[in-house]
């Protein structure tokens, strides 16, 4: 017996995506406020993220629910690789909606030189990991692929590890160089991407 089906599941992601939607926009003041500045990786990585996040998680939530794709199976296995999906999926909307409301007006896009008005964030989902943003996507991503069972959507996550973990040492040396040994101690005292506990 399904605890989801694809139906519901996908609403639950189209509901979640709106959320964060929301919340960005509310937070920021803007859905596409800043543009990374940087060479054409750091660019690359921002169509990327703007991609996956604004088009590739509704599409697949719209396709579950108007049954193009049978994502749930009635192998007690794949269906809870879909609870598991679902649940990553919430994780990670609820993180990242949590940093955004945050950071507010610090928010900006990966990659980019903190602003001399922004101040190093420390509080909320900042206390437990240091990019709890790229943290949160990766388990959108993840959540996707096992709700999805697609090969494309596990391709998907595999080059989001890939380019988050290329981006992190760009953003901490120019957080380091903004707040010097204030950033140098929060970065020895917090994990990357991971709560202590995990």
């Amino acid at each position: 017996m399904h605890v989801l089906n694809q139906r519901i599941a996908g609403i639950i992601i189209l509901l979640l995506w709106a959320m964060l939607v929301v919340v960005k926009a509310i937070a920021t003041g803007s859905l596409l406020k800043d543009r990374p500045r940087g060479g054409i990786w750091i660019w690359l990585i921002h169509i990327y993220n703007f991609l996956f996040l604004l088009v590739a998680a509704p599409l697949a939530a719209v396709l579950m629910i108007i049954r193009h794709r049978q994502s749930f199976r009635t192998s007690d296995l794949l269906t809870g690789l879909g609870v598991a999906g679902i649940l990553l999926y919430a994780a990670g909307c609820i993180l990242l909606a949590w940093a955004l409301l945050t950071l507010r007006r610090n928010y900006q896009v990966g990659g980019c030189v903190p602003r001399a008005s922004d101040e190093l964030v420390m509080r909320g989902p900042y206390r437990f990991v240091r990019h709890p943003m790229y943290a949160a996507a990766l388990c959108i991503a993840l959540g996707l692929a096992c709700l999805t069972l697609s090969l494309a959507y596990f391709c998907m996550l595999c080059i989001y590890v890939v380019l988050i973990l290329s981006l992190i040492p760009v953003e901490e040396e120019a957080l380091r160089r903004a707040y010097g040994e204030r950033y140098v101690v929060y970065r020895d005292a917090v994990k990357r991407l991971a709560p202590p506990f995990f």
